[in-house]
């Protein structure tokens, strides 16, 4: 058995998001498609962050076991030929065997873009239009609230298959780009929906329509309909993924490695 740990990259426009789905264009159909024509044999992924339909990826972590012999160098020059233009691998090395993107993973990061000022065709497609002022100080205040183990309850559905709400986050921050707004989100895990319905409650804030110390009573198991509405998927990525040896999180995410 072989395994592999590929670093894949994709624009999430066009793709029901990662996991397989009956009749749905899927990064996961995709990609699997892609290894078994290069390989000739069937594969097994593992994905470190499955993310939703419109959510983009530029360090996504793919483990990929099978029984093919497989040359990272060749196979990194063989995929641009059977994969379309919207999903790409990066990085290919060999991992050690029984290594599973996602449960051995210590922590994903995201980035949600929001372009706080006028409208840029050029950047529909990446970012969230909030071209109304901010408060920028209180979006920071409740940004650091976040950081830390907390009861996320309130920023997943209600309707869900998770049993355990507590995550914990290393870093929360909003960061000035430009005229872009970008919260930056570092954390061991995520529910579903967590990082868009933050980002679309501390909007709520920077609005005025929510004050920062009831932005902080959310964060200890509240019920979902006390905290603000679900963000657009368009503007989030996931930007890296963590493993054991991996430099602990800090004040910026390490980009993820490239390999061939």
């Amino acid at each position: 058995m072989t395994t592999l740990r590929l670093v894949v990259e994709y624009d999430g426009a066009g793709f029901a998001g990662w996991a397989t789905q009956p009749g749905q264009r899927t990064c996961q159909q995709v990609l699997t498609e892609a290894l078994q024509t290069v390989l000739r044999a069937p594969v097994e992924l593992r994905v470190a962050g499955r993310t939703d339909a419109g959510v983009s990826a530029t360090g996504q972590v793919v483990s990929v076991h099978t029984d093919a012999t497989a040359d990272p160098r060749r196979l990194i020059r063989a995929l641009p030929a059977v994969l379309p233009d919207d999903l790409s691998v990066r990085g290919v090395a060999r991992a050690d065997d029984g290594f599973d993107a996602r449960r051995d993973a210590t922590s994903r990061a995201y980035e949600y873009r929001v372009l706080n000022g006028p409208r840029s065709p050029v950047r529909r497609g990446r970012v969230l239009d909030h071209p109304q002022p901010l408060d920028r100080d209180a979006m920071a205040r409740a940004a650091a609230l976040v950081e830390g183990q907390h009861d996320f309850t309130a920023f997943t559905p209600t309707q869900t298959q998770h049993v355990f709400f507590d995550r914990t986050v290393y870093r929360s921050r909003w960061e000035p780009r430009g005229d872009e707004l970008v919260y930056v989100v570092e954390a061991n895990a995520f529910l579903r929906h967590m990082v868009r319905v933050l980002v679309g409650t501390m909007l709520d804030v920077g609005r005025g329509r929510r004050d920062v110390a009831s932005f902080a009573r959310l964060l200890d198991g509240a019920a979902r309909g006390e905290a603000g509405a679900t963000a657009p998927a368009h503007p989030l990525t996931l930007t890296s993924v963590r493993y054991p040896g991996d430099p602990p999180p800090g004040p910026a995410a390490a980009p993820a490695p490239g390999w061939g």
